[in-house]
């Protein structure tokens, strides 16, 4: 869904955004315009730019005109060099531009133009001045020399009556009114009279919005509000003809009487500029545009950072920061006299579920205390799920549930307070630990410890209940079958837990703790990744090219920023292979650049399975949520399982926060040698190949021969061959001796 905020953006689409993943992302980051420069576009360019916005935004389209200025016309290899103390001749007739003669644009303009004029081209970096005319041409001694390029600014240096709009402004805003283009930008805009001009093609339904970028228009601004529907101050071309030290007041100015006049007012220019080329504003920038909105601006316009810079969505993503920040401070200087506050809200990553992440770290204060209440040995499982509860992975959880909880998730998949969850997070308690419990005071604390009485994390208002196992394992798994591996597992509890909020006292060892980050943590990196847009992706085994198939095919159909791949390393995650051999293959796949560059990171979230299908999925869903995922790739369907149990579900639950993907079965075409995605249900045509399935890739590697080419990437392998077989020649080795 598209950010809302108080605050308009404006973007003006060029080469860098006319392509349909960036303008779907501006889209959805809020962009409320998009401005077509006709200053930039060809007049025969014009349906071909509106029909690629189109089709894949509904953004509305605003036609900037060129108006009543004066620019240079083409040069031979786009720039010349202007020479100190040279003459120049500006030509009526076209000419191929160069360093001793050229052409302005409207040619007509020379017309107008008197010995002794003052003409500065492209913001001032060139002053010439007129020194002859004749009937076909001026010329022009240089006074200040310097690069010209073609189609920039000219500022003569006295009143020039010219016309509002250009032939090409008319012809361009008559195809958008009858191709349903219903706003518009006045460049230039001098008097009222020229509004009223451009209000009679464009009709009374159109929004109009002036442009204040001359001397006149500040003489004039009134006249022109308040025959306006807005104004937008473009402070580039406005700071030719006054100094540019004056723009700060007159920006205040403008928008103070635009408010007063009860007009929008939209500030344009150098927002952003270093954003072109950097990945990052300067300070000095950020503080403009929160200036410019404490100023009142109702909008912001991004021109060259979104038409030719690097990254328009980036660009877009840190103005709808500074708009946050702006109206964060605003707020709370509004609410408190001193309004610090963490830079949470700065991030454009979904929320985490709940709204708020977790996060329940024991002080180092008072740790002490713990050695005198009673300790509780618990099982690898359990202290995982205390460590996710603590460090937010199943935020809004804050602790191990207690019946009613219980109840609820299993009767209706959601928190007591409504909140979509489907999974019971339990903390069974065998005979002599339930007994130990109830005999302890009510409301008391634990200690939950390893096998060897290690702490690792502490529970408060410690309550023990009972839960019939049967009703638990047929409500959880929908089966009372005791070959189902979860129904086993429940079936050799007590049917006695342990409710109570926790609190860690230290993380868990894990030989992959660089990949293994906390929510915070892993919000951190995508954060400064500059990613919103993130696909969640559970890896179960080790990396083949259907699953690259469809993970880069969803990142490509959904103009994500990237893929978070998170690889399984618990239990029997790697489908037979060991969990080392499943990350090795996926870091194979970023050393080798298999991903498309800067598109995907890979983490470790260490969940154990639990074997309830649609329920498990939803929640893994929902904990990459709370690491920063936006969008959750859903496994495959095998023929096996019921492919719509978790639309089902997900239909039930209504908006969970995290967008699903859905992906077919994949097969490979060796005949088109292309993959291709259908649904499970249907039969597979012809000699398509479907995926090797695990214990045969495992078997086919452990005897050291291939696997095929369209299954698994070389590289990939190499790296599990060695790692099966390296056990099997240390026994022989080992035999031999």
């Amino acid at each position: 869904m598209p950010h809302t905020t108080t605050r308009e953006i404006l973007c003006t689409v060029g080469p860098s955004s006319l392509n349909a993943s960036v303008l779907v992302r501006l889209q959805e980051l809020g962009v409320s315009l998009f401005r077509i420069n006709l200053s930039h576009t060809r007049l025969q360019d014009l349906p071909r730019v509106v029909e690629s916005i189109r089709s894949h935004s509904d953004v509305p389209i605003c036609l900037d005109t060129e108006g009543a200025q004066v620019r240079t016309g083409d040069l031979v290899g786009g720039e010349i060099v202007l020479r100190e103390n040279t003459i120049v001749w500006a030509h009526r007739d076209r000419v191929p531009g160069d360093p001793h003669n050229f052409n302005l644009y409207p040619l007509d303009i020379v017309d107008q133009l008197e010995e002794g004029d003052f003409i500065s081209i492209d913001f001032n970096a060139v002053l010439v001045q007129v020194t002859q005319r004749l009937p076909d041409r001026v010329a022009m001694r240089v006074i200040h020399g310097g690069t010209v390029g073609r189609n920039k600014a000219v500022t003569v240096e006295r009143d020039l009556p010219l016309a509002p709009l250009t032939a090409k402004d008319v012809e361009a805003l008559k195809w958008g009114r009858q191709n349903g283009i219903r706003h518009v930008a006045l460049s230039f805009a001098n008097r009222g009279s020229d509004v009223d001009a451009v209000r009679r093609l464009v009709g009374g339904d159109t929004f109009l919005i002036s442009k204040i970028e001359c001397r006149n228009a500040l003489h004039n601004l009134d006249d022109i509000a308040q025959r306006s529907d807005a104004l937008l101050i473009d402070r580039g071309d406005l700071s030719r003809q006054e100094p540019i030290e004056r723009i700060p007041s007159l920006q205040k100015m403008i928008i103070r009487r635009g408010a007063e006049l009860g007009r929008r007012v939209y500030v344009a220019t150098n927002l952003l500029e270093s954003m072109i080329d950097a990945p990052r504003p300067t300070r000095a920038e950020v503080n403009d545009v929160v200036n410019t909105l404490l100023d009142g601006a109702d909008g912001l316009v991004l021109a060259a950072e979104t038409a030719i810079g690097r990254d328009p969505v980036g660009c877009v993503g840190m103005i709808l920061k500074l708009i946050h920040e702006y109206e964060n401070y605003r707020d709370a200087v509004h609410a408190s006299p001193r309004p610090y506050r963490a830079n949470d809200g700065l991030s454009l990553l979904v929320a985490p579920h709940g709204g708020e992440l977790v996060e329940r770290l024991e002080p180092e204060a008072g740790r002490d205390a713990l050695g005198a209440l009673p300790r509780l040995a618990v099982g690898r499982d359990v202290l995982q799920d205390a460590q996710h509860i603590a460090l937010g992975t199943f935020s809004p959880l804050r602790g191990f549930m207690d019946a009613a909880t219980l109840e609820s998730v299993l009767a209706t998949h959601r928190l007591p307070d409504g909140t979509p969850w489907p999974m019971p997070i339990l903390l069974p308690l065998d005979e002599e630990a339930a007994a130990a419990l109830d005999s302890a005071p009510a409301a008391g604390a634990v200690v939950l410890t390893d096998e060897a009485g290690r702490p690792h994390a502490v529970i408060r208002d410690a309550r023990p209940f009972s839960f019939d196992r049967d009703t638990l394992a047929a409500q959880w798994f929908g089966t009372r079958s005791g070959a189902h591996p979860g129904v086993q597992r429940v079936r050799r509890w007590s049917g006695r837990f342990l409710a109570g909020t926790v609190s860690l006292l230290q993380r868990l060892p894990s030989p992959h703790r660089e990949y293994e980050l906390t929510p915070r943590e892993n919000r951190f990196v995508l954060q400064h990744k500059g990613w919103r847009k993130v696909i969640g992706v559970q890896a179960h085994g080790p990396a083949t090219r259907l699953d690259e198939h469809v993970q880069v095919g969803a990142l490509e159909r959904h103009s994500a920023d990237g893929l978070f791949l998170n690889v399984g390393v618990d239990g029997d995650s790697g489908r037979g292979f060991p969990p080392d051999a499943v990350l090795g293959s996926y870091r194979l796949m970023l050393d080798f650049g298999y991903y498309p560059a800067g598109k995907a990171t890979l983490g470790v979230l260490p969940i154990y399975r639990r074997h309830a299908g649609a329920r498990e999925q939803v929640f893994q869903a929902l904990c990459h949520k709370n690491v920063g995922c936006s969008h959750f790739l859903f496994d495959r369907p095998v023929p096996a399982e019921p492919a719509d149990d978790v639309r089902a579900l997900l239909a039930g639950l209504g908006d969970i926060g995290i967008t699903p993907i859905f992906a077919g079965q994949v097969e490979y075409d060796p005949d088109t040698q292309r993959y291709v995605e259908h649904e499970a249900r249907k039969r597979r045509a012809g000699s398509r190949r479907a995926a090797v399935p695990a214990a045969e890739a495992r078997a086919t590697l452990s005897r050291n021969e291939p696997l095929p080419d369209w299954f698994m990437r070389e590289p990939i392998q190499d790296m599990l061959r060695s790692r099966l077989t390296a056990p099997n020649q240390e026994r022989s080795h080992a035999h031999a001796h």
